[in-house]
């Protein structure tokens, strides 16, 4: 009897998965009421759109203490926007969107916000082998299989509740993916929360089960502009990513297997250096990720992978004074540049230009299932996918 039968079908998965959820403490903690010192933070909850079956997509907004704003959406298990104050105090909206579902419907979506899986990034050929049988997925990026495939969880509307704890308010979300879905083995449940604090702090949990063996890699899709959505590009923006290595790609962003050393060429950030001092440079690498002009599309493999007190990466706008610091508990960070956005009409009308955003997304190596020297991507019944990552959000000592 499969795990999932022996639970109650995916309701009993789903159960399995909150209750080891309730049981594991820390940032997985049951959430009991809000404490008095917490005033000051809150979460409200409205109707966003629906979907074309008449299903609505609920909106929950994350309000704290220093003026930070995050809008969170159902569909996909989105981040809708994240407004966050500068230097002076003046609040701007730093993630791109849509308005409405039907920018999110459309097909100028690039995965804005979403949560992502299965598996985050690339699948060669759209196959991989697991336990001597071969699976076939989607491909739907050139010949691979990106981000899931056509119907990921970036396309699911996901149940969801409010988070109310001492020090921090957020959101579950929680999705139910069967057997075959988009070709993966399986009945997965899976669990994500997102909580804010008065640290400016945005905390994503991941969590998941399932009742056979099935590879997982999940990640959050936000694009980033310090400047404010829609403000022009990323290209004066100064990145650290604490990492030496990058797994080497081929033509179609597959990895040819090689982690290989960037110090000292276009690919390094381990100095903190402007996204576009060596966007344009010479380099093979950087013509794959964008043929035409160039652009950063990597996975970088970190210095202290599964440290999540080491600063993984961080962006600063000197302008705005704002800065993204990430923390992360895996192993790599895809640094992507938003190199084929290009003219998307996004929130209040505002026109997403080519290099008008960067992401952050951290996950496990693409293409792990096929290259047996990455770190294993496979989840097995009676295991628990988990993973963290943390984006602090600076300044945060305004004036009131």
């Amino acid at each position: 009897m499969s795990l999932c039968k022996g639970f109650g079908g995916a309701a009993g998965l789903t159960a399995l998965l909150l209750g080891a959820t309730a049981l594991a403490g820390g940032a997985l903690a049951a959430t009991p009421a809000m404490s008095p010192e917490t005033h000051s933070l809150s979460v409200t909850e409205s109707t966003f759109g629906t979907m074309p079956d008449g299903k609505k997509v609920e909106m929950y907004r994350l309000k704290n203490a220093n003026g930070m704003e995050v809008d969170m959406i159902t569909y996909g298990a989105r981040v809708q926007a994240i407004k966050v104050p500068d230097k002076n105090g003046k609040v701007d909206d730093i993630a791109l969107g849509f308005d409405n579902m039907k920018g999110y419907l459309g097909p100028d979506d690039p995965y804005f916000g979403a949560t992502i899986g299965r598996y985050a990034n690339r699948i060669a050929n759209g196959k991989f082998t697991l336990d001597g049988k071969t699976y076939s997925l989607p491909v739907n990026n050139g010949p691979n299989s990106l981000h899931g495939g056509t119907t990921g969880f970036d396309k699911k509307v996901w149940a969801s509740s409010e988070i109310k704890r001492p020090g921090a308010v957020g959101v579950e979300f929680t999705l139910f993916s069967p057997n075959g879905d988009n070709g993966y083995p399986g009945n997965l449940a899976v669990n994500v929360r997102y909580t804010l604090d008065n640290h400016n702090d945005l905390l994503i949990h991941y969590s998941a089960v399932d009742d056979q063996p099935t590879v997982i890699n999940l990640t959050n899709h936000t694009y980033f502009n310090l400047a404010g959505a829609g403000n022009g590009t990323v290209l004066d923006q100064v990145a650290m990513i604490n990492a030496n290595k990058v797994t080497e790609m081929d033509n179609t962003e597959i990895p040819t297997g090689k982690i290989v050393d960037v110090a000292g060429t276009p690919l390094s950030f381990i100095t903190p250096t402007a996204i576009g001092a060596n966007i344009h440079a010479d380099n093979q690498q950087l013509k794959f990720a964008e043929p035409k002009q160039g652009g950063y599309d990597f996975n970088y493999v970190f210095n202290n992978p599964g440290d999540l007190n080491a600063l993984a990466a961080s962006v600063t706008d000197p302008k705005s004074g704002r800065t993204i610091e990430m923390y992360t508990d895996q192993p790599g960070v895809q640094f992507y540049t938003s190199n084929f956005l290009n003219g998307v009409k996004g929130k209040d009308g505002k026109i997403y230009q080519h290099w008008g955003a960067f992401t952050l997304e951290a996950q496990h190596f693409p293409d792990s299932p096929n290259q047996p020297s990455f770190p294993s991507t496979v989840l097995k019944p009676g295991e628990k996918y988990s993973q963290t990552t943390m984006y602090k959000f600076l300044p945060t000592n305004l004036p009131s």
